[in-house]
């Protein structure tokens, strides 16, 4: 980390040279890590714990505390998603359709705000029956 002290006027070097002075009076009252830490090892010992049982593998003296991890939503930046059939379509322009993710179209949001209800252009939820490719008729239990 490096100040540039050049473009400081004198009152903002006093300022610094203060905050400086505290922190360096601060690290001086701190007592040496290793006493610190055979402090720590006999406080362990004494209750039946080692330190790696304590803090983990990140046990030795340089290592910094593991965060924690984060839970919730995974990011989905960088992932695409896989395409979604058009749930709603336009009756004034049939081109016109929207599957119902992100942002409300404009066409749907005018129809809305007119006091029409989104589910009055929902496209009909009735999939196409798939044709027999075999050329074979296929005989459901009912029918026989």
């Amino acid at each position: 980390m490096s100040i540039d002290l050049e473009g400081l006027s004198a009152k903002q070097l006093e300022v610094v040279i203060a905050k400086a002075k505290k922190r360096q009076d601060a690290l001086k009252q701190r007592k040496p890590i290793a006493g610190v830490r055979k402090k720590l090892i006999a406080m362990a010992k004494a209750d039946g714990y080692t330190i790696a049982e304590l803090f983990g593998d990140a046990a030795d003296a340089n290592a910094e505390p593991v965060p924690a991890k984060r839970s919730g939503r995974k990011s989905t930046k960088g992932r695409t998603l896989g395409k979604v059939a058009p749930k709603y379509r336009n009756p004034e322009n049939p081109k016109e359709t929207w599957s119902g993710r992100g942002m409300q179209p404009r066409w749907l949001a005018e129809q809305v705000k007119r006091g029409k209800a989104a589910a009055d252009f929902l496209i009909s939820a009735k999939p196409t029956p798939k044709p027999n490719v075999s050329g074979r008729r296929v005989v459901k239990a009912a029918d026989a």
